[in-house]
């Protein structure tokens, strides 16, 4: 299996190194590994010239992760695309796992793990809502973020088909990216925690921005608008939808921001009469069909 890694960084030097070397010990090496530095002004590209010289080392200016991301991509030689938060860690077999989870099932195109989280150096236990799962998955994607981009073993041609990450979205475009993808492929799921997830750090987006359902709406809009959001997807879709411009727009009243209430209110009596649409029609399909 030709793999290539990709690790998008941005002032994580220090980080950046346990994650490199947890690459390094894997059972299963991959063919590259791509390291692309958002503009860094600490010592990353130092780094990795002194400790790392075998890493393609790829710069850009501080464009975000997701510019980082697809900027790996498209360098990318390898067939299958894994990819590794730079405060992140795998554990020694996770890519050896994957590959005969996937030799075993080859119908398969995007795989994923378990994993154990780190908090500010303490372990903590996922709640029930954070469960990961396998197969046909895209209802468990709608309400919240199920696939950690570390976690993931994803063959090339889903990219050609579907797109890459979204850069016009400054959070919340892994969300984006598994609804993309699991609106069309089913995921095979290993249940082993083969990925460290550490928390707690400054300069995580969740931190950065407010209000990250924001962020999860327009990536909702889109879907909607997408010609291959099959008609089984699209009623949950809306809900979710419903769901989450409801909490945006409580959020905004509480702070009294008017734009906001304004903007939030008109989408969500539009949205609520799509899916009144929807379920009309239906409901019409249903009649129609029945004996």
């Amino acid at each position: 299996m030709d793999i290539s890694v990709i690790i998008p960084t941005y002032n994580r030097a220090d980080l950046l190194e346990r994650a490199l070397n947890s690459v390094l010990k894997q059972t299963l090496q991959p063919s590259e590994i791509i390291v692309v530095d958002d503009g860094s002004t600490d010592h990353t590209a130092a780094l990795i010239t002194d400790e790392f010289p075998h890493v393609v080392l790829l710069q850009q200016d501080n464009l975000g992760v997701s510019r980082a991301r697809n900027k790996g991509i498209a360098a990318a030689h390898g067939e299958w695309l894994a990819f590794l938060d730079s405060d992140d860690e795998w554990l020694p077999n996770k890519l050896e796992r994957q590959q005969q989870a996937l030799m075993a099932d080859s119908s398969h195109l995007i795989c994923h793990c378990d994993e154990v989280w780190i908090r500010k150096g303490r372990r903590v236990n996922p709640m029930n809502k954070h469960a990961k799962h396998g197969g046909e998955i895209f209802h468990y994607c709608l309400p919240r973020c199920v696939i950690s981009p570390s976690a993931v073993l994803i063959h090339g041609s889903v990219f050609t088909r579907i797109g890459g990450f979204d850069e016009h979205l400054p959070a919340c475009e892994d969300y984006d990216l598994w609804l993309r993808i699991c609106a069309r492929y089913p995921v095979l799921f290993i249940p082993e925690a083969l990925l460290i997830k550490y928390g707690g750090h400054r300069d995580q987006l969740s931190r950065r921005y407010w209000g990250m359902d924001r962020f999860r709406i327009q990536a909702l809009e889109n879907l909607l608008r997408s010609d291959e959001l099959a008609p089984s997807y699209r009623s949950s879709t809306l809900s979710i939808l419903l769901e989450k411009l409801e909490i945006v727009l409580n959020g905004a009243k509480k702070h009294n921001n008017m734009k906001l209430i304004r903007d939030y209110s008109e989408k969500l009596n539009n949205y609520q009469s799509m899916l009144k649409r929807s379920e009309l029609q239906g409901s019409s399909i249903a009649n129609d069909a029945a004996p």
